[in-house]
């Protein structure tokens, strides 16, 4: 027997639809869970209720999924890694310039989506949806490791940091972004967030000479 895929959320699907009207359906029932989720929650939403939204018969909803679950797992399904901050990566870059545009992407995709706001409902109920989330989250940071660890040997960073550590604070920093915006009403200022948040990694004579090095290559 195959292992199932750590970053895997659904499991065998009623049906996977080929024809183009069959497929119609379908991705209307996601687009519609996906509005109902955000705006009413999960536990007060229904398949009925879904199915309305798109337009289908409620036996229509159970051909292609076999519960609200399973439509919610497929929906997040492909969008796990766009719903987790960025991947960081310091070298050849202006680093606050770079990573408060990188911060204005992540949270304007995010209200976009709106569906992370339906993590937070289920994540303490569902084990399985928790560890998805938490091997993610352990890919990120891995990869904002490595980036801390390529300008480490450029000597940008301050040199006693301990860059694992320095790797989940930035992970749970930019993860509370949303939740700033959530509570003050206001959107986020992104170039103060870089500038705090460059402010742990590297010494300002750094950040300095990073960006003096870019634009030096680009004139």
């Amino acid at each position: 027997m195959t292992e199932k895929d750590e970053t895997q959320l659904i499991g065998e699907l009623p049906i996977i639809p080929k024809q183009v009207r069959a497929h119609e359906k379908r991705e209307a029932l996601l687009k519609s869970g996906r509005i109902l989720f955000t705006e009413k929650g999960y536990d007060q939403t229904n398949a009925k209720e879904i199915a309305q939204h798109a337009g289908v018969a409620t036996g229509t909803f159970y051909r292609y999924f076999s519960d609200k679950r399973q439509l919610l797992m497929s929906i997040l399904e492909d969008k796990l890694e766009s719903l987790m901050p960025p991947e960081l990566v310091w070298v050849n870059v202006n680093p606050e310039v770079y990573l408060s545009s990188l911060l204005e992407d992540h949270f304007n995709r995010l209200r976009e989506k709106g569906i992370h706001r339906v993590l937070p409902e289920l994540i303490h109920r569902d084990p399985e949806l928790a560890k998805v989330l938490m091997n993610v989250k352990r890919s990120i940071v891995g990869r904002i490791h490595t980036g801390l660890e390529k300008a480490k040997a450029k000597g940008f960073t301050w040199e006693d940091l301990n860059l694992e550590t320095v790797s989940w604070t930035l992970m749970s920093i930019l993860e509370k972004i949303p939740e700033m915006y959530t509570e003050s009403g206001n959107t986020p200022n992104f170039d103060e967030l870089a500038k705090i948040i460059c402010r742990l990694v590297f010494p300002p004579e750094k950040i300095e000479l990073m960006a003096q090095n870019i634009t030096t290559r680009d004139e």
